[in-house]
């Protein structure tokens, strides 16, 4: 159900919303200028993915700003019942406001593959913990392999994805090989937001499984509604903005994010001597060049300085340079 705006307006600090709809969108590419419109206007920051095949994104922004830009969706009718899950940042949890075009609003990679025609049933959170004990149910995380390092469910499978895209070879390596005595009874996904797992049921469905489950509102929506104490979750989520991780009841959780390869640090590695503020991790200093350490060090001087003049250095249009040389790694938008 789609939160009211009293309820929106009650929060104190400011809002995250996830949100995604799949969606027949033919005219993607028109919604585009008239979204950044609204989101800036409001002070919107975040990502929004446009599709034909729908919508999806995280955003941040105050409250007012954030009721403004849901109204907006929901004035028209493909977007009536977008329910967007709610948390709380204590600032922005994001730098920028981008709206990107895409061919998929999450990348599979597989043609024909439509969550509006054929999809996996939703369960509730308030009846996950049930599904997923049942020893005839594989439960297959279907994020990736550094977002399941942190937290997952337990006796959840891993796939080892570093991109959505390697999922459907890892089903084929893993389970469509097997004779179909030895497939899996039932087959239970989940992910962050709900988006990917929605994506992969439908993937799975075609793939000729037939008894195939997602978590309703992803990790996000168990976490928010299932009470620690009968929770099945172990560690934190990670999630697509500067909070990095969020716990039981969408508090943030305690995890960083190293600025060079985008991987979520524990304190521990951060006490690290491989890692260097904005340089790099233990993580990722091994596969760094020389050259890369010498531009991420000069990027970090330069963020130092711009603090100590109260001027913004990230988010802010600097001038094109040639060649543009950037090194992050490929993370998908989540919802």
């Amino acid at each position: 159900m789609v939160m009211s705006v009293d309820s929106i307006l009650q929060t104190e600090k400011q809002l995250v919303a996830a949100l995604y709809k799949f969606v027949s969108l033919p005219d993607f590419d028109e919604i585009k200028p008239r979204l950044e419109e609204v989101c800036s206007s409001n002070s919107i920051v975040g990502t929004i993915l446009l599709a034909e095949e729908g919508i999806n994104g995280t955003v941040c922004g105050p409250r007012e700003g954030v009721v403004a830009l849901m109204q907006w969706l929901w004035s028209d009718a493909r977007f009536a019942d977008l329910a967007p899950k709610y948390s709380e940042s204590d600032g922005p949890a994001f730098i920028r406001m981008k709206v990107k075009l895409k061919r998929e609003i999450v990348t599979m990679g597989q043609k024909g593959i439509d969550p509006n025609r054929l999809v996996g049933r939703y369960v509730k959170p308030k009846d996950w913990n049930a599904l997923i004990a049942d020893p005839d149910t594989l439960v297959i995380d279907t994020r990736n392999n550094y977002e399941y390092a942190i937290g997952t469910f337990e006796n959840a499978v891993d796939p080892a994805t570093t991109t959505f895209r390697e999922f459907p070879k890892w089903v084929d390596d893993n389970l469509k090989r097997k004779p179909e005595a030895e497939r899996p009874k039932k087959i239970a996904m989940f992910c962050t937001g709900g988006i990917r797992c929605e994506k992969a049921t439908a993937f799975m469905l075609e793939q000729g499984f037939n008894e195939v489950y997602h978590l309703e509102g992803g990790i996000l929506k168990y976490l928010e509604e299932v009470p620690e104490a009968e929770s099945m979750w172990k560690g934190e989520c990670f999630v697509f903005d500067q909070r990095v991780s969020v716990r039981h009841g969408l508090q943030q959780g305690h995890y960083d994010l190293c600025h060079a390869c985008r991987m979520p640090i524990t304190d521990e590695e951060r006490a690290s001597d491989k890692y260097e503020q904005g340089v790099s991790c233990p993580h990722c200093y091994d596969s760094l060049t020389d050259d890369q350490k010498m531009r991420f060090q000069e990027r970090q001087k330069q963020i130092r300085l711009a603090k100590e003049r109260n001027e913004q250095h990230i988010g802010r249009k600097m001038p094109p340079r040639e060649p543009k040389q950037e090194h992050q790694q490929n993370i998908e938008a989540e919802s």
